[in-house]
């Protein structure tokens, strides 16, 4: 045999297996890194067409398309706790003061039917703080007259009603007193028109903790 014959090349070391399953775990990762951060950034952009108020609502009040306008929030998990648009109907009411601004909650609408709630108007015989305003919690204090005409001691007639409005009347006959029209129980009615026919005198204070 010739000494001069050249020698076979070297044959190549196959390629380890383990090696090219590093390699694909290691690309899978990066994969599903980006499409995690991809989500993330997609998830937070996501917004939805909720209603906000227009205006303050008052318990009982009919909500209409004028109270409320729409606005695009990102609520995530919580979408499903605030009113979308095909969640007012004609017959929808307030369950509750919706104040200025608030994006409306689901459990602060309700159907006309099932509204527990009406508006009447007293005459206050104490003056009314500056305070109090359309959505503050009142409470309607009463000292009836007795038998003999002799005005008894006050008591709380209604507990837990809502302003609507306050008119002062600075006549003479109103004597400086403010009219405050009142969203109040139905089951209270019968008591506060009772009250104004018996010459009660009314008194309309904040409640306890009460706010705007």
């Amino acid at each position: 045999m010739d000494a001069m014959t050249a020698q076979d090349p070297p044959r190549q070391r196959p390629r380890a297996v383990w090696a090219d399953a590093r390699f694909l775990i290691g690309a899978l990762l990066v994969i599903a890194s980006i499409a995690g951060v991809w989500l993330v950034v997609a998830a937070a952009r996501q917004t939805t067409q909720v209603y906000v108020a227009a205006r303050t609502i008052m318990p009982g009040e009919t909500v209409a398309g004028a109270d409320l306008r729409i606005v695009d929030v990102a609520l995530g998990s919580v979408e499903d706790l605030y009113v979308g648009g095909a969640q007012v109907t004609a017959d929808t009411v307030a369950t509750r003061t919706i104040h200025a601004g608030e994006l409306v909650p689901v459990d602060a609408l309700g159907d006309a039917a099932a509204a527990r709630s009406t508006t009447v108007v007293v005459r206050s015989t104490t003056d009314v703080p500056g305070s109090v305003g359309a959505g503050t919690s009142v409470e309607v204090w009463a000292a009836p007259l007795d038998g003999d005409g002799v005005r008894e001691a006050p008591r709380i007639l209604v507990a837990d009603a809502i302003v609507a409005g306050v008119a002062s009347d600075d006549t003479m006959m109103g004597g400086g007193a403010a009219s405050v029209e009142l969203v109040i129980p139905r089951a209270a009615v019968a008591d506060v028109l009772a009250a104004i026919a018996g010459q009660a005198a009314l008194s309309v204070v904040p409640a306890g903790g009460a706010s705007r």
